[in-house]
């Protein structure tokens, strides 16, 4: 067997988020990341792997290809033997009465799925973004997921209008908010997390009532802002201390 133009041309396509919608599919590669998704609930559509002897459990067709057809569809710099075409599992209700966090417009891939995996180990189920963050679905932040997606929940939403309407309190990152580290901090809130060079927008803003800042402690504190991936991984921490 060997790689078809139609898969080609498929796999190409989802590449591009409308193309992900179309289909319903999203790509993983990896033999981590896509035995990970194996192992889970969603549905696979179609495995191609470069080891024949790549042990799938569930009923799925496989396609042997050569190393060279993998490098054609993978995106990754050095292709690890196999990728593999999941179905983009249906949208689940979010559960309000937990920690969650959201996720205002952040652009960056990579940044995405960090947040995902420190949800994942921080033991947040719930991620909520704006309709303009990042597709969770995007084949970088699946890879950099490694393999976390499939236990978060992640919900796009009119984010004005969900922050306006939760019965939890909301929470930001901000250079002039409150230490965080002399904070007592609730068990269950909304964090809100921003852009990765403009921070939330104003409306959100507006929204936020309550604010923190993770402090500087360099003599010579030249250091404008954290990467928002390391500030939401510094911010979960505090929220989570002292819960075990």
């Amino acid at each position: 067997m060997s790689l078809s133009k139609n898969n080609l041309k498929l796999i190409t396509s989802l590449q591009q988020k409308k193309y992900r919608q179309k289909h319903n599919l999203f790509i993983a590669e990896g033999i981590k990341v896509v035995n990970e998704l194996l192992n889970s609930s969603i549905g696979v559509a179609h495995i191609f792997s470069t080891d024949e002897n790549f042990n799938v459990s569930k009923e799925v067709e496989i396609t042997i290809i050569s190393d060279n057809e993998l490098k054609k569809i993978s995106t990754l710099k050095n292709p690890n033997k196999v990728l593999g075409l999941f179905k983009i599992p249906k949208a689940k209700e979010i559960l309000n009465d937990s920690f969650i966090v959201a996720l205002d417009e952040v652009n960056d891939p990579g940044n995405l799925g960090t947040i995902i995996r420190l949800c994942d180990w921080f033991g947040v189920t719930e991620l909520v973004c704006s309709k303009n963050t990042v597709d969770c679905y995007n084949q970088k932040v699946v890879q950099s997921t490694m393999g976390s997606l499939i236990r978060v929940n992640i919900s796009y939403v009119d984010l004005p209008e969900f922050l306006t309407n939760t019965k939890l309190p909301v929470f930001t990152a901000d250079m002039d908010g409150e230490n965080v580290y002399k904070t007592d901090l609730p068990k269950k809130a909304v964090l809100v997390m921003g852009n990765e060079a403009n921070g939330i927008s104003e409306e959100i803003s507006e929204i936020v009532k309550h604010k923190l800042t993770i402090p500087r402690f360099g003599d010579i504190q030249q250091t404008e802002s954290l990467n928002v991936a390391t500030a939401t991984a510094i911010l979960l921490s505090e929220f989570k201390r002292g819960l075990k």
